[in-house]
């Protein structure tokens, strides 16, 4: 690589920090920022002059801000983000302190504000004992659907397995080339509107028409049992195993195939199809021989997409991708198959555990190269995100809040 290049990446090593740095900014002034609008910004910033303020200004708004009143706090941030002399700064522009900064005082504003809090409520004390208790604003089990899978022990744990057995799955359908009778179909069934006319005299009065026939789409799941994903892993496989044996008698997916990777991709269709949870996660954990290694996505994918890929995903199948994005392989080879493997199915979601925490940014290797072909980022680390994928699986992705869809192509 040339010395020009060198820079060059560096240059722009140093831009997408300080635009994650900006969008923890933002979140400072309680203006919600999702990685994927981060990402939108990153490509808008392409196609503009980073010299040009305003053109660089215009774009953040445009894909960054949604609402009137975050215009003040953000035209503030934005004036931070913009403080060098000279525009070829921006680049190299450090953001970390002022975010400190800012967070520090918001910490003590609010430490201040609870301590006026205290002092009054100590005068009403007496005046609420003779009032009734205010009801609980949540139940136990909401309490128990926000919990994080890597905090549950004991009965949460069992009852979260519980939970994950009665939820339907339901994927959205596809329309297959074979038809079918259908009162307001397209086309003219002439077969059966000959064989209906004998019996008025072959007078063609009734006439059969027929529509395209809808199935529902299968389901791939490939999930990462890493080292690093070892609080989540045994408990994403039950997952696995809930929806390849749904309760209803409509199964809601036409076919159900699971992958475990880590160092190596293991196909567990077999192991989890057995009736029994107990001995299907035990077959399931036999089977696995790199459990708690390390991880190299990139060779997983390219065994899935030359082995598995045109015989599962020829049927306009949804994939599922479990994994916090920590990688040893090679990153290009993991670029290049997720593009591939994006181009062969239907929908590509990316579900990582580690996305449900709020300080969480998208810096790993393998999720930077992973982000560009995926269409919705999702997080898995507790029953409500569960929930919410069940719903974004059923739309299909066109009207679920926060799915973090990058376009609507």
């Amino acid at each position: 690589m040339t010395e020009g290049a060198t820079a060059a990446a560096a240059a722009r090593g140093h831009l997408l920090r300080n635009i994650v740095l900006f969008g923890r900014l933002l979140r400072v002034g309680s203006l919600d920022v999702t990685p994927t609008q981060l990402r939108d910004w990153v490509a808008a910033l392409e196609l503009v002059d980073l010299a040009h303020k305003r053109d660089v200004k215009a774009a953040a708004r445009a894909v960054l801000v949604s609402r009137r009143r975050d215009l003040p706090w953000f035209n503030k941030a934005f004036e931070l983000f913009w403080q060098a002399r000279d525009p070829r700064e921006l680049e190299q522009l450090e953001l970390g302190l002022m975010i400190q900064r800012r967070t520090e005082r918001t910490k003590r504003a609010a430490i201040q504000k609870l301590a006026l809090n205290d002092g009054d409520a100590g005068d009403d004390r007496q005046s609420d004992r003779e009032h009734t208790a205010r009801p609980r604003l949540y139940s136990a089990r909401e309490a128990l659907r926000q919990k994080d899978f890597a905090q549950l022990e004991g009965e949460e744990l069992d009852e979260i397995k519980r939970l994950m057995a009665t939820m339907r799955w339901q994927l959205d359908t596809r329309r297959t080339r074979r038809l079918r009778p259908d009162r307001h179909g397209h086309r003219l069934d002439l077969r059966r509107t000959l064989r209906r006319s004998l019996t008025q005299g072959g007078e063609m009065i009734d006439l059969v028409r027929r529509g395209r026939k809808h199935r529902r789409r299968p389901l791939v799941l490939l999930c990462d049992i890493s080292g690093s994903m070892e609080p989540y892993s045994r408990l994403l496989l039950h997952f696995i195993y809930a929806v390849s044996h749904p309760r209803s008698a409509d199964p809601g997916i036409s076919r159900v195939e699971a992958f475990a990777f880590g160092t190596r991709l293991t196909r567990l269709t077999q192991e989890l199809a057995e009736r029994d949870v107990d001995r299907a996660l035990q077959a399931a954990a036999h089977r696995i021989e790199d459990w708690g290694g390390g991880t190299r996505t990139g060779d997983a994918l390219r065994e899935f997409n030359f082995t598995w890929s045109r015989r599962l995903l020829g049927q306009g199948a949804a994939v599922l991708i479990i994994s916090d994005g920590w990688d040893r392989g090679d990153i290009g080879l993991l670029g290049h198959e997720m593009e591939r493997l994006h181009r062969s199915c239907h929908r590509l979601i990316w579900l990582n555990p580690l996305l449900g925490s709020p300080d969480y940014q998208p810096l790993t290797r393998g999720i930077v190269a992973a982000l560009p072909h995926v269409d919705d980022f999702l997080p898995v680390h507790n029953l409500a995100s569960l929930e919410q994928l069940g719903e974004l699986l059923f739309t299909g992705g066109g009207s679920v809040p926060g799915s973090g869809r990058p376009s609507a192509g």
